[in-house]
């Protein structure tokens, strides 16, 4: 990666103080440009339909709103004509002018995730949704759609589906000829079988293990459209699955008809419900543990606002809950994700979060070691 592109990179941290500020930005007409080039798409092309685009807008009749459009167009091309090479993840691009009190911004960077559409739009408001989707919480769930000779691998990001890989392989067709023949015949089909199965067990660990090691991957879910998941679940995946893999499995195996990013998205839709009470769970599970350290007075549970934030500062936070409602919520969870403290969010579903709001203000979190 060339110094250019490294300098236009954004990490997730500085993303959300970018998209916080180009949500602010409102006009009376449609002179906001944004800009999403995904991966691929060359730069040329892109600057040539702006060309074609400047071209038009001297048919706008209002001179203030043609100037404002044009404005944004020319320093949108000035900026991509000075990058040779498009970054690895596509680049992003907003320019335009507060009309009313003249002030001119243009953002330029590459996300941190792959830009996942081309998408242009002149506008009263910067378009900044596709980026918000990746500043969902990080927190995943695998997705598995398996049969005996196919197989989709992906993820679910916030409400993002993402296809990491789709295996296929060979399993002879059915014979027909009885007795010693048939029997030698299905061993070599059960041979196949057990073959492919490993092919999705090795891709299964290459994928999700280091997402498991960051602590980002939540749990696995399983489907497919028969007898396979079960199959492979029960048996195969024991065998040749990394236990931290094995371990992340749910119980649940959901039926599916299809393969790919439609059988995914059918896969993550009929399991709602499952990925809601985990994630219920989990919080659930931190307000009992941060009180079980109330109650034992062990010095790990933490509260008080200039307490909490300064053990986050001091990287002493294993985990943080904070109120849904608190005007400080992203900035917290943008600290905490500095010091890889797990972050929990409480909303009304939690029978314990008026307890917390009222008695600790929304803000409480339970220490990796004691500091006092």
């Amino acid at each position: 990666m060339s110094s250019l592109e490294e300098k236009l990179v954004v990490d997730k941290r500085t993303l959300k103080k970018i998209v916080r500020e180009l949500k602010e930005w409102k006009a009376p007409a449609t002179v906001l440009l944004s800009l999403y080039i995904p991966p691929g798409r060359p730069i040329s092309d892109v600057v040539s339909l702006l060309r074609t685009e400047y071209s038009i807008t001297d048919n706008i009749k209002l001179k203030r709103t043609r100037d404002a459009v044009q404005r944004a167009l020319a320093a949108a091309m000035d900026r991509l004509s000075m990058i040779p090479k498009l970054p690895e993840n596509g680049l992003v691009l907003f320019c335009g002018e507060n009309m009313e009190t003249k002030d001119f911004i243009c953002y330029v960077f590459s996300p941190p995730e792959p830009v996942p559409i081309f998408f242009y739009r002149t506008d009263k408001f910067f378009h900044t949704e596709f980026l918000e989707e990746m500043l969902e919480s990080e927190e995943v769930f695998g997705l598995v759609i398996i049969e005996r000779d196919q197989a989709t691998i992906g993820l679910l990001k916030g409400s993002r589906i993402v296809v990491l890989e789709e295996l296929e392989g060979y399993v002879p067709g059915k014979h027909h000829r009885g007795g010693q023949s048939q029997r030698r015949f299905d061993r070599q089909i059960e041979q196949f079988v057990r073959g492919f199965y490993k092919e999705v067990a090795d891709a299964m660990n290459k994928h999700f293990l280091p997402l498991i090691e960051k602590n980002l991957l939540k749990s696995i879910i399983v489907g497919g459209p028969g007898y396979a998941k079960q199959d492979f679940v029960e048996d195969a995946a024991k065998e040749f699955l990394d236990y931290r893999v094995l371990n992340k499995i749910e119980r649940v195996l959901v039926d599916v008809a299809y393969q790919g990013e439609a059988g995914l998205r059918e896969l993550a839709i009929k399991s709602s419900d499952l990925i809601r009470r985990n994630k219920y769970a989990d919080l659930v599970k931190a307000i009992e543990e941060f009180k079980l350290h109330l109650a034992k007075d062990d010095g790990l549970a933490i509260y008080g606002e200039a307490n909490v934030k300064s053990a986050l500062e001091m990287g002493a936070l294993k985990a943080l809950i904070v109120d849904e409602s608190r005007e400080d919520v992203e900035q917290i969870i943008e600290k905490a994700e500095k010091y890889s403290t797990v972050v929990y969010i409480l909303s009304d579903d939690i029978p314990e979060a008026e307890w917390i709001r009222k008695t600790f203000n929304g803000l409480v979190g339970i220490l990796r070691y004691r500091i006092y």
